[in-house]
Order: structure tokens, then sequence, then C-alpha cells
């Protein structure tokens, strides 16, 4: 919603100043120049990155754009689901997890908690790393440095669509010019012509520089940014899981272990330790 809000923001002012200023709306509608501009853009994506980093920026686009679970509910139930599970390795051993961590889909476990069951990304992590767990003793410096370098890779990995709408974004003015350059061409074959038509010929030229100005500081850096904050966001519970089972290898009691996630988290969203005490000793009842 507060994507959308300022996307309104921005074309209210942007196109309502200009109608203040007594300018003509129609004067803006230069289909030539937005098939250049917004062509030679879409172009460049599809040279410049792989398939999979065009596909990916899609979903990320509509992720920053949609309707999206409350962040703090979703640490919520992961901090819950890790005490849950870790309570059952302390009371049962690893190898009790692994009816949970094999089909998680139809684990009674994981299914209690939906947000968490739902995100790929982090359902992946967590049994992936338990599974690596429950194959044999592992030092947690070894643990701690397998699952920085996991992290490390996958953010770079989910990067990618940002980096790449950035680095289009910036290319806009440029386009922009060729259209405004293509535009001026046009406009010499008509000097021949009434002053009225070369002075057409010049607005519409313009607009091809207005286009990707507009295109690149008003829509495309931002989303460029707003998708690099999705990644970190994600990667932060990625850091979360980590440092709950980097303290549980470490021998910390469940409990702790939790909290040590919840030392991860951004203070705007992190709850007090009698808070999460209070989730993890009611979902126990």
């Amino acid at each position: 919603m507060q994507i959308l809000i300022g996307i309104g923001m921005v074309l209210v002012c942007v196109f309502g100043g200009f109608m203040m200023a007594s300018g003509k709306l129609i004067a803006l509608w230069q289909p030539s120049e937005m098939i250049i501009i917004l062509g030679a853009g879409m172009g460049s994506l599809v040279i410049g990155n792989p398939k999979e980093v065009l596909l990916e920026m899609k979903d990320q686009l509509k992720a920053i754009i949609g309707k999206h679970p409350d962040e703090g509910e979703v640490y919520r139930e992961l901090l819950t689901l890790m005490h849950h599970l870790l309570d059952e390795v302390r009371m049962k051993g690893l190898k009790a997890l692994d009816e949970h961590i094999e089909a998680p889909s139809q684990s009674s476990v994981f299914l209690c908690y939906p947000l968490v069951e739902e995100n790929p990304l982090l359902l992946t992590f967590i049994t992936d790393n338990f599974r690596l767990m429950s194959m044999g003793k592992i030092a947690p410096h070894e643990l701690d440095t397998l699952l920085e370098q996991e992290i490390a890779v996958m953010q770079e990995d989910m990067l990618k669509p940002a980096h790449a709408l950035h680095r289009t974004g910036e290319a806009f003015p440029g386009f922009g010019i060729l259209a405004a350059v293509m535009g001026i061409i046009i406009t010499m074959q008509k000097l021949d012509g009434p002053l009225s038509g070369i002075g057409v010929h010049v607005a519409a030229a313009l607009v091809g520089t207005f286009v990707g100005i507009f295109m690149c500081y008003c829509l495309l850096e931002p989303a460029s940014s707003a998708m690099e904050g999705l990644v970190r966001r994600r990667t932060a519970m990625l850091e979360c899981v980590r440092a709950i089972l980097h303290a549980h290898v470490r021998g910390k009691s469940p409990l702790l272990a939790v909290d040590a996630g919840r030392k991860t988290m951004e203070p705007n969203i992190k709850p007090r330790f009698v808070d999460m005490e209070e989730w993890v000793t009611n979902r126990a009842m």
C-alpha cells in the first residue's frame, strides 16, 4: 500500500503541477517517443540479464507492490517454530525431526506456523540446515561459517534483479536523450514548414527527455531501492535462524538459543524477552 501511495503522490504532483502551469496533458502523449524509450529500456534488460534474473525481477516487483504478511507476525511464528523444533531435539534428539524436515508441507509442526510454511526461502533454509546437523556432529564455528557463506551467496543472487533494474534506470535519461535527438532530426526536416509546426515537433522531442528522466528518478530507481530492501528483510530472517542454530550447537537451551535470534531483529519489530518467552510458553501449553 505504501508503494502505491508513493506512486500516486508522484503522479499527482508531477502532472498536477504541469497542469497548474497551464500545461496540457495531451501534449505529453507522444507514442513514438514512448516506444523508443521503453523499447530501448526493456531491450537492454533482456540483453544484459539471464532469464532467471528477469523472472525473479518480476516476482520481486509483484512482492513490493502486493500485500505481504506483517513482518512482526512472521518473526513471532519463526521464533516460536524454532523453539518448538529445538525443544523436540532437546527431548528426543535430532532424529525426531526427520518426519518434519523431510516433508514440511505434511508436518504437524510446520503446519502450525503457516506464515513460515508459506515462505519457501525460509522454510528450505530451516529444513536443509537441520538436515545438515542431523548427519553428524558439527563444531559451532564450522556451522556458523557455512551458514554465513550460504546466506551471502543467497543474498547476492537475490540482489541481482535490483542491481539490473538500477543499471537500467540509470540509463533511462540516456534513452530519453536518444528519443529527443531523433525528434530533433525530424524537426530539422520540417524547417521549411510553418513555425507552429516546428514548435510542435520540438515539444514532442523534449517529451522524450522528460519521459527518460521521469522513468529513472520517479519509478525505476525507487523500485530498485524497494526491491533491495525486500531482499535485505528476507535475508534478515535467515540471519535470525543462523543465530539460533549457532547458539543451539554451542549448547544453549532452546529459550536462550531463540533469544540469540531475537537479538538480530531490527529494533522497530524486536519483541521484549518477556514477550518472546510468553509466545513459546503459550505454544507449549
